[in-house]
């Protein structure tokens, strides 16, 4: 048996035709307000931190969904707010983790976080399944907490620590989507998320020595020359081909053992249709929701300009609330 690729629902808004529309639409046009958070630091096993951003608890409980960001996200992305707070409504515990120097202050160790890196997402689930009265746990991840997300749950199998889980646009072979954001408008994209990642890094040179040639940094102006040069050392990887193969979610698709809905556009501009899995490669308990359009983080619908609505954060919604 395998998993299911099935049409989605998602029909996006006439005024907001073309993937670069969906996906530029909310990042630079919504600025929804989260829930009023609680900050809890996680000191890690290997002497470094997360933060976790606690929405105010009002749904069952017991039951708690914990969220995942992208790339250089955090609370402040519209993404990550606008998931929390339609969680919030609907009546659902959340709790947002930050991955490692995205909460606004850098990590304390040379290292930070990758699209591969499982381990700090498996000490906090299992640190909140532990404590009292967390007996019910999901995960959601958007992009590369998606990626995070699924490979986790692959290496997990039967022994994933979760009711259900569901991802967001998720790159899943990082080498495909390297080198779509080399091309056309996908450069943008490149190019603003590596000035983030350059900027955290030299934030971070001030605090510590990095194994890093910090005054070489502006040279590496793709996602590829800035993974060889920064992500794979930093993290332990043989080079930039090691780290995509051994971090890309693909292959670990076939071995999750929960319920599972992956939410992902043919037109996403951060890769190309090819990175796509095919429905032999989904192990049973995984849906693939797959729309024509929709771009990346995308998926806004709605009849009326300017009236945005969200449909991935309520089909997100939907499919985790029936976890209870």
């Amino acid at each position: 048996m395998a998993g299911v690729i099935a049409p989605s629902g998602f029909r996006p808004a006439w005024w907001l035709p073309g993937a670069h529309l969906q996906t530029l639409y909310p990042h630079l046009l919504r600025r929804p307000r989260p829930p009023a958070v609680e900050r809890e630091r996680v000191e890690l096993p290997d002497g470094d931190f997360v933060d976790l951003d606690w929405a105010p608890q009002t749904g069952r409980p017991g039951e708690l969904v914990l969220l995942l960001h992208g790339l250089e996200g955090s609370i402040r992305s519209h993404y990550a707010a606008g998931l929390l707070s339609a969680l919030h409504a609907a009546g659902m515990n959340a709790v947002l983790m930050h991955f490692r120097g995205c909460s606004g202050e850098p990590n304390r160790l040379p290292r930070a976080y990758h699209s591969g890196d499982t381990g700090d997402l498996d000490h906090v689930a299992r640190l909140l399944l532990r404590r009292s009265g967390v007996t019910g746990l999901c995960v959601a991840g958007v992009s590369l907490g998606g990626n995070v997300l699924l490979k986790w749950l692959g290496e997990q199998g039967a022994a994933a620590p979760v009711r259900r889980a569901a991802a967001v646009s998720v790159p899943f072979d990082l080498a495909n989507a390297a080198r779509r954001m080399e091309r056309g408008l996908s450069r943008l994209y490149q190019a603003w998320l590596l000035g983030r990642l350059r900027a955290s890094l030299r934030a971070k040179a001030q605090r510590m020595a990095l194994p890093v040639a910090i005054d070489r940094l502006d040279r590496l102006t793709t996602f590829r020359a800035f993974d060889d040069a920064v992500t794979a050392p930093l993290h332990g990887f043989a080079g930039v081909d090691d780290y995509y193969r051994r971090s890309s979610s693909r292959p670990f698709l076939a071995r999750i053992a929960v319920p599972t809905l992956i939410l992902h556009a043919r037109d996403d501009p951060f890769m190309t249709p090819d990175a796509i899995p095919r429905e032999d490669e989904l192990a049973p308990p995984v849906t693939l929701e797959l729309s024509t359009h929709g771009g990346h983080v995308g998926f806004v619908a709605g009849r009326l300009p300017g009236r945005p609505q969200y449909w991935a954060e309520q089909r997100l919604c939907r499919f985790l609330r029936d976890a209870s």
